[in-house]
């Protein structure tokens, strides 16, 4: 499972702040937190407030560079973000995200093979996220084809479905494992399947065991990526016991701290 933390984000006022006065003493704790509790890639995003978002990506970078090795999830909408903060990259990266234009997927996916960096694709296009199972899968067979055109490692493209929350649409997440497992068939070796987790759930009563129950039965269809809340030790744990069921590891008496090492 590819646990892509989500913590170091301007949205979160102790990020804003630590932007606001280039003070790296939060970034730095972030980092080690979230690098402890298991996380794949730290994502980074500098949010709306940064007055020169171009400036806060490369210091937040540089920031987390210095503190831990793991690799970095670049996040932002803006292209010319995205290409500053992957100027001072030095280890493995994820640009996150492009939608599944055709010109965006070629603007994208050139500018990954620049940096050999990972692609998350989303599976929508201008004119928003489709609702059904089929719409989606015509997004994701472009995402592939495009990667195959491109001469892009499959291996290296996580294809988001784009998940709804819980409350807007209740028959969003059976269509959402339905994708995975498709996705999982289209080719060899097939590209990664990921959400955003914390999406699904924000602001709900029971919206930890939301996430935690998605988690666990997304990962028996396939999802193997997620944006997510990697603090939450009671859903690192839920994921690793589900691959360990779905014999993705070896079982141990202690199989969880075995598989966080």
């Amino acid at each position: 499972m590819f646990s892509i933390a989500e913590r170091i984000n301007g949205m979160f006022k102790d990020v804003r702040e630590a932007i606001k006065n280039k003070d790296p003493k939060a970034v730095r704790e972030l980092a080690i937190k979230q690098t402890e509790a298991g996380a794949s890639f730290l994502d980074v995003n500098v949010g709306t407030a940064a007055a020169d978002p171009i400036d806060a990506m490369k210091w937040l970078i540089e920031v987390i560079q210095d503190t831990v090795k793991t690799p970095i999830a670049i996040d932002s909408q803006k292209f010319d973000v995205l290409k500053a903060g992957l100027s001072v990259i030095r280890n493995e990266v994820l640009i996150n995200s492009t939608k599944a234009d055709p010109e965006e997927l070629d603007k994208y996916m050139s500018l990954s093979k620049d940096y050999n960096a990972s692609l998350m694709c989303l599976t929508m296009d201008k004119c928003g996220i489709p609702q059904d199972v089929e719409r989606r899968m015509e997004f994701a067979m472009k995402i592939v084809e495009k990667a195959v055109e491109h001469d892009f490692d499959l291996s290296k493209i996580y294809i988001d479905p784009v998940l709804f929350p819980i409350n807007v649409d209740q028959k969003q997440p059976a269509y959402m494992f339905d994708i995975f497992t498709q996705i999982k068939m289209i080719s060899d070796p097939p590209p990664h399947r990921n959400v955003g987790l914390s999406n699904f759930s924000q602001g709900r009563k029971e919206k930890r065991l939301l996430a935690r129950t998605f988690l666990t039965m997304g990962i028996s269809y396939g999802l193997d990526a997620a944006v997510m809340d990697v603090l939450d030790k009671e859903l690192m744990d839920a994921a690793i016991s589900a691959e360990v069921i779905m014999n993705k590891h070896v079982y141990t008496e202690d199989y969880l701290i075995a598989c966080r090492k």
